[in-house]
């Protein structure tokens, strides 16, 4: 793959009535693990299982990686990784050596930055082209880090970490809500008590704050069309791709779900698998998470 360079009470309250929660109100406590949509391939027969018995997902497939990857990771957003790691060494106060977990690390745009600071990094993806662009980007500059290529729904490890992250929306795409906290369980078993999790996306609230129909751009030789959709109650978000090839006029296109998480029920969900806090913001330098917020950082620690 071709490298791709980053509320007061009533003085009369004895004489009101109390109010109870209707038998209806969703609890705060729980969530109900299902699909995100139903799944129409399956009911209709099956779909392809990865190695690991689970249905494949779009994700885990190296022909959409080779054709989106440039448009996703275009230079504005290599150029912004070193702020961005830098932002994440000094949250997590990490010395050089210390260990960091890069889960999702895509073509290596934060793990090599990391890594340039002195970090001990180790870079998992599911994408093997991904990590062949991370270790080319790692030789170019330089710098040693551990790539492996595994499926964060079952990656272990015995190695203990003193951080991890999950940066640029890189969770929400998985079938079910079981899987998303299984990634989320089995990053935190990688960490060391007292390590911390740094995790940064578009939640709910951003998506709702921010949502458009869709636009059109050009970027790496292709123009681009976007189309996006509501699912359910907000509880995700259907994008449509369409690329067509500037010279060729070839077109291709590609069309997935993000099941969208607000910023409290992925803290409740973190603290509830293990981290002992878990502190919302609405950048790396800990702006308010705000109706001003662009983007959602959960600084969590073990």
């Amino acid at each position: 793959m071709a490298k791709t360079k980053k509320t007061a009470k009533s003085k009369s309250a004895k004489n009101e009535k109390s109010v109870t929660k209707p038998a209806n109100m969703p609890s705060d406590e729980a969530f109900t693990f299902q699909p995100l949509v139903p799944d129409a391939a399956s009911q209709a027969g099956g779909t392809a299982a990865n190695p690991l018995g689970q249905k494949k997902e779009w994700f885990e497939n190296e022909d959409f990686w080779k054709n989106y990857g440039p448009i996703m990771f275009d230079s504005a957003h290599w150029a912004e990784a070193p702020g961005v790691a830098a932002a994440i060494q000094k949250i997590a106060g990490l010395k050089k050596g210390a260990r960091i977990l890069d889960a999702g690390c895509g073509p290596g745009r934060i793990s090599v930055e990391l890594a340039l600071l002195g970090l001990d990094v180790t870079g998992v993806d599911i994408i093997q082209a991904e990590l062949d662009a991370a270790a080319e980007t790692a030789t170019d500059e330089g710098v040693d880090i551990s790539l492996v290529n595994a499926d964060l729904r079952t990656y272990t490890t015995d190695k203990k970490f003193d951080a991890a992250i999950n940066v640029y929306t890189s969770f929400g795409y998985c079938d079910t809500m079981e899987e998303d906290v299984q990634i989320l369980k089995h990053i935190c078993d990688a960490i060391k008590d007292g390590g911390w999790f740094i995790m940064e996306m578009t939640s709910r609230e951003i998506a709702v704050q921010y949502f458009t129909p869709g636009e059109w751009f050009e970027r790496a030789g292709k123009t681009v069309l976007t189309e996006f959709t509501v699912e359910g109650a907000w509880e995700g978000l259907r994008s449509r791709w369409i690329l067509i090839d500037n010279k060729t006029g070839g077109r291709i296109e590609h069309e997935f779900v993000q099941r969208l998480y607000s910023a409290i029920e992925l803290k409740r969900l973190l603290l509830g698998i293990g981290f002992k806090t878990a502190e919302v913001y609405g950048d790396f330098e800990f702006a308010p998470y705000n109706e001003n917020a662009k983007t959602m950082v959960i600084v969590a620690r073990k």
